[in-house]
């Protein structure tokens, strides 16, 4: 199972709206077939790995990370696949929550006379899948929010110099977040100020660059930004509240830039809940938030921040630096959003800290 669990780590990023399954068959003590869900969402980690097997998958034991399909879809159900080469047991690290299946490709595999096992391995499996099940039970993707900042939470000086906080090492950790996910979203002030690229730009991995995402409820974003510039080459959304002007959005068009126009919240500005219910029906499961300040604390006051991946440089800029996180009306602490550690680790010099909503 830990195989099969590190099969379908390597499609995330790559498989919405689709989740991402590892797929282990051993016969007799030997691996013959091994496969996880392919670039796209298909073919299924079950399909690649009994293709490998061939006949030996006939009374072997397949390890699955998620439960196998039980529905007709562009392909036909897993779970029948499983049936037809005759392998004698399946142990599932995690039921599918999807109404099409939860449970009932357990209970298809079970009927035809397979041995069903659930449980080893769930809780990873669970982390691997958290952007599928909250598109699935909550139908908006999994939020990470991604800060790089000194010890005192600064994410520029004074002056708006911010290149480079944190170091190699971890720009390097930042790149591969970007892989693993399928859009990266920023605001559009630091689309202004920045003029990010939001490419992924590790080597063997530049296909996996996300969607690049804007929100920019007011059409602040340059006709000559990077993000528009390269939107042909690289996918771009711009998300912004309706009611713009129609001539400004059409010029974005045809830069290949697609536009998502979203309700108005009460405030004037683009209702992020609506927002991200939109971009789960497009087929999106994870979202990296690269920026900025003010996006961050738009998240968290509506309460749409699921993880956060915190890079931490050993430098002091000083209370006049631009925070990580502006304002968002705390003023008890018992209100403040809460999280859970997973991962700490040491990258270079910066620290590194992977937290869960508590």
């Amino acid at each position: 199972m830990q195989a099969a669990l590190s099969l379908a780590r390597r499609g995330l990023g790559s498989v919405w709206p689709n989740p991402s399954v590892g797929c282990v068959v051993v016969r007799n003590g030997r691996v013959v077939g091994r496969g996880w869900t392919a670039k796209g969402g298909r073919p299924h980690a079950e399909t690649i790995a009994l293709s490998q097997a061939g006949e030996a998958a006939a009374g072997a034991t397949v390890f699955v990370t998620l439960e196998p399909c039980s529905h007709h879809g562009k392909t036909g159900p897993c779970a029948d696949a499983l049936i037809a080469a005759r392998v004698g047991r399946v142990v599932v690290a995690i039921e599918d929550p999807d109404p099409r299946v939860s449970g009932r490709g357990l209970q298809r595999l079970r009927d035809a006379g397979v041995e069903v096992e659930v449980g080893p391995g769930s809780e990873a499996a669970a982390e691997i899948n958290a952007g599928f099940f909250r598109r699935v039970i909550d139908g908006r993707p999994l939020v990470t929010l991604k800060l790089a900042s000194s010890l005192d939470g600064r994410i520029a000086t004074v002056s708006g110099e911010s290149r480079w906080i944190t170091g190699q090492d971890a720009r390097a950790a930042g790149h591969r977040l970007r892989a693993e996910n399928d859009a990266i979203m920023v605001g559009s002030g630091t689309a202004l100020f920045d003029n990010p690229d939001l490419t992924c730009r590790l080597a063997g991995l530049e296909d996996r660059t996300p969607i690049r995402l804007v929100m920019d409820g007011h059409l602040r974003l340059s006709l000559t930004s990077k993000l528009v510039i390269g939107a042909r080459q690289w996918p771009t959304w711009l998300i912004t509240r309706e009611g713009n002007d129609p001539e400004r959005l059409q010029a974005y068009a045809a830069c290949g830039v697609e536009i998502i126009e979203v309700a108005t919240a009460a405030n004037g500005k683009i209702d992020l809940p609506d927002a991200l219910r939109e971009l789960a029906r497009r087929g999106l499961t994870r979202i990296l938030v690269e920026g900025g300040a003010h996006l961050a604390a738009a998240l968290l006051r509506d309460d749409l921040v699921d993880r956060v991946a915190w890079f931490r440089a050993p430098l002091l800029v000083g209370g006049d630096g631009l925070p990580a996180v502006a304002s968002f009306g705390i003023d008890h602490l018992a209100v403040a959003p809460r999280f859970k550690r997973l991962t700490l680790a040491e990258l270079g010099s910066d620290l590194f800290e992977y937290l869960t909503r508590d």
